[in-house]
């Protein structure tokens, strides 16, 4: 059985606060799981609790993704080129531990809705992927269609989706859709929507932004305005914004908006207030402007697996501006909250 102060230790680890030694302890301990009879016994117990309870459908692992994908983008910063097998084989046996009984639960479920004879209507299940702030997340569609999740974003459809292609957008995504004319593909994002057949585009809905953006890069899109039933075609190479009612269109390098999928963050001729916009999210961090005299400024660069200080560096480098970081506070709870990088002229 765990020791509480080796119980402490993986908490520590989770969250991010562990020295080097205290590291190589956790990374240990997961890596021989399988002989830790304390672990085994603590999955069986969890699984028992997990399979004996029948009232709950859905259960919300947003939590332990987070986690999952903190630790994972500390260590791309860190370690960004290898040795990263040690710590894939961490995580990949991880998952297969997270996995294994959602696999088998999934299974159940089908097999209980087969057996009930329920209506199409009854069997609609609700799945939503989640992309953590500092993260971006794949993903692949029942239908074939895949694309990926930026930082802070989630994606949900429901279940038979194959001929009911319907997903809701919360967040930036890139969609590769697959073509099928009889079944539509569609995307709300809250107050407009698009409708598409087999295209690959980018989709910007933060709903702190308060505006929609559309980046087609081949194929076509539909987008539709809700609230004024305005309907609007795009072509490739083409944006469309959407702010407070009012649609714009024009021509732009669908590259630039991808770009994130490939993990490169690019700035070409963005504001201050973009650039900091940004970097929140590609970071996980609050960005503080001060003085008005920043959003005069505009931006152009390409970052790949560069650290916030480099990218902080860099842009104080190319204008009048400097920078400070504040470190992580620990909260009332127990928690930190995150870290504060303030911004302002020199």
């Amino acid at each position: 059985m765990l020791k509480p102060e080796e119980i402490e230790q993986i908490e520590r680890y989770t969250k991010g606060f562990s020295d080097d030694a205290e590291k190589a302890f956790v990374e240990s301990l997961f890596l021989n799981g399988e002989n830790n009879l304390y672990l085994r016994q603590s999955l069986k117990e969890d699984w028992d609790r997990t399979t004996a309870d029948t009232s709950q459908s859905e259960v919300n692992l947003s939590h332990i993704l987070d986690k999952v994908h903190h630790i994972i983008r500390t260590k791309e910063t860190k370690y960004r080129k290898p040795p990263m097998q040690k710590l894939w084989l961490i995580y990949m046996r991880i998952a297969a531990i997270l996995l294994l009984p959602l696999i088998i639960a999934g299974g159940l479920v089908y097999s209980y809705l087969g057996e009930q004879g329920m209506s199409k209507t009854e069997q609609l299940i609700n799945s939503t992927i989640y992309a953590p702030l500092g993260s971006r997340v794949s993903f692949n569609l029942p239908d074939g269609t895949k694309g990926m999740l930026n930082s802070g974003s989630h994606l949900t459809y429901s279940l038979p989706f194959t001929n009911n292609r319907h997903v809701e957008l919360n967040g930036e995504a890139w969609f590769e859709v697959i073509h099928d004319a009889k079944h539509p593909f569609n995307i709300g994002t809250g107050n407009s929507s698009l409708k598409v057949l087999g295209t690959s585009f980018n989709v910007s809905a933060y709903p702190a932004d308060n505006y929609v953006e559309v980046v087609l890069q081949k194929g076509q899109v539909e987008f539709h305005d809700n609230i004024n039933n305005v309907r609007i075609t795009m072509i490739p190479a083409e944006r469309l914004v959407f702010n407070s009612g009012t649609i714009s269109k024009s021509v732009t390098d669908p590259s630039k908006y991808n770009a994130w999928t490939e993990g490169k963050l690019v700035f070409r001729g963005d504001s201050m207030i973009q650039v900091a916009h940004r970097i929140e999210r590609w970071y996980n961090v609050k960005v503080v402007l001060v003085g008005k005299e920043l959003e005069k400024y505009s931006f152009r660069a390409t970052f790949q697996d560069d650290s916030l200080d480099d990218v902080l560096h860099f842009l104080s480098m190319t204008s009048p501006i400097t920078y400070r970081i504040a470190p992580r506070e620990l909260l009332p709870d127990g928690t930190y909250k995150k870290e504060e990088v303030t911004i302002y002229m020199k």
